[in-house]
């Protein structure tokens, strides 16, 4: 069990290795500058997938873009890459990982993904149950005696470039990674079995939108969030950064 020194602030929650930088990258590299102690976790290696050799150079990609993060930790779950489904075991495999590391925030998939893998939607509900279940008590014996612990904060992170719609949730806001998109670019092109030279054209789309959104915000660079709960201000010069 790590100490209370250990534990991690924020946990980001994907179905592949990849989501995570794609979807919040920039937001995960901010946190890490702000002195956080940030997690990722994958619920899937991610494999197959048509260009790779296999799990080991998948995870190896993974590692690296974490590295370039500067995330603290990062965890891969044995669960099966395109056979993911919101089920018990899965919830509770998660919600382990949450007991353990004990995050305040936890950043998970906002939506289903159309014409793309639909695990990002079972990794949606794994998510949500995950942090549900984390909190229970009662309930030791399903959790290897990890103690209960509950999360604080859940946000979610969209993961497509082909709708002008807002993420389905209400109550989203622009984090500023105006200082972190070269960080989250470089996540991503870490995946170079994902990103060949064919597909390069997703990191013209990706920092187009980062630019667009965040400069909707009076930022260089945002990404979209979104907040299950309504987000309330106590003090309104600062949250206008006035």
């Amino acid at each position: 069990m790590p100490s209370e020194t250990d534990a991690l602030d924020v946990i980001a929650v994907g179905a592949h290795p990849d989501d995570v930088e794609i979807g919040c990258g920039g937001t995960l590299a901010k946190l890490v500058e702000q002195g956080y102690r940030v997690g990722i976790v994958d619920l899937t290696d991610g494999e197959p997938t048509p260009a790779s050799p296999g799990p080991d150079v998948r995870l190896a990609e993974a590692r690296t873009a974490a590295e370039v993060l500067g995330v603290h930790e990062r965890f891969t779950l044995p669960l099966t890459n395109r056979r993911l489904f919101d089920g018990f075991d899965e919830r509770v495999a998660l919600a382990k990982v949450f007991r353990k590391w004990r995050p305040k925030l936890v950043l998970g998939l906002g939506d289903r993904t159309p014409m793309a893998s639909p695990d990002h939607w079972q990794a949606m509900q794994i998510t949500d149950a995950a942090i549900f279940y984390s909190r229970l008590t009662k309930w030791d014996e399903k959790f290897d005696g990890l103690a209960p612990h509950t999360i604080s904060a859940q946000i979610y992170y969209p993961l497509t470039f082909y709708t002008l719609q807002p993420p389905p949730t209400a109550n989203d806001f622009v984090m500023d990674i105006g200082s972190t998109l070269e960080k989250k670019l470089a996540a991503i092109r870490a995946y170079e079995t994902q990103f060949p030279p064919a597909k390069q054209d997703l990191f013209d789309r990706v920092r187009a939108m980062n630019v667009a959104v965040g400069n909707a915000a009076g930022f260089a660079a945002g990404e979209r969030l979104a907040s299950p709960r309504a987000l309330g201000v106590t003090d309104l010069m600062a949250s206008l950064r006035l």
